[in-house]
């Protein structure tokens, strides 16, 4: 069986996990935390990061190489198209979301969500930054209703929570959500997907962690 190690507070740790859901794989949870420097974790995921999954064949870390896999060793029901270049598309905006919008937004979070600072310059270049990139995002995608268009997908697993953060977090920092700034009306995409027993829970579970790590003393 599938072990799935990480922690819910992890858009990305979700990601993977609403894959799992979705296609009904069984699976296990294992609460790893971020930055393991011990030697048993970094044989997993070289990078002390989590996501990872353990497997029969061994483990398998980064949540986009874990989706495709996922996908790749249970195709049914399938959450890409067969033909190819539809396919690349979806994982053209996969690559928006992650790497374009999410990776960004993230030098913000300290400051957003955990009491830190970021300095009036790098707050000033990650908002040029991210403007720039949701401007991008916006022209891939559909939203019609789902980010790729009319099918949910591996697409849908990444947009749904990682939209929010980046949302949240440019609110927190600079006044402004720049998604819905830019004309992204993400509030109703996330309301469509928060329908799906999958979201539903991930969030359920997301929700239970908080409340587990704030009543420990």
């Amino acid at each position: 069986m599938i072990v799935l190690c990480g922690f819910p507070l992890s858009n990305y740790y979700n990601k993977v996990k609403m894959v799992l859901l979705e296609k009904g794989v069984p699976f296990t949870e294992e609460r790893v935390g971020t930055g393991q420097t011990d030697e048993a974790t970094l044989r997993s995921t070289p990078l002390g990061k989590i996501p990872f999954i353990r497997t029969e064949h061994g483990s398998l870390c980064e949540s986009q190489a874990i989706a495709d896999y996922l996908e790749a060793a249970y195709p049914n029901p399938p959450l890409m198209p067969a033909d190819p270049w539809a396919a690349a598309k979806l994982r053209e905006l996969i690559t928006f979301i992650d790497l374009h919008l999410e990776l960004v937004a993230r030098e913000l979070y300290a400051k957003a969500f955990f009491g830190g600072e970021i300095s009036p310059g790098n707050a000033q270049r990650v908002h040029k930054q991210l403007t720039k990139n949701i401007a991008g995002f916006k022209r891939l995608a559909r939203f019609g209703p789902y980010v790729g268009g009319d099918a949910f997908t591996l697409a849908d697993c990444a947009a749904w929570v990682s939209l929010p953060v980046v949302a949240m977090a440019t609110r927190s920092v600079y006044g402004e959500d720049l998604l819905a700034g830019a004309g992204i009306d993400w509030k109703a995409y996330a309301k469509t997907i928060a329908e799906r027993p999958s979201a539903q829970r991930v969030t359920a579970d997301r929700k239970a962690d908080q409340e587990r790590t704030a009543a420990k003393p």
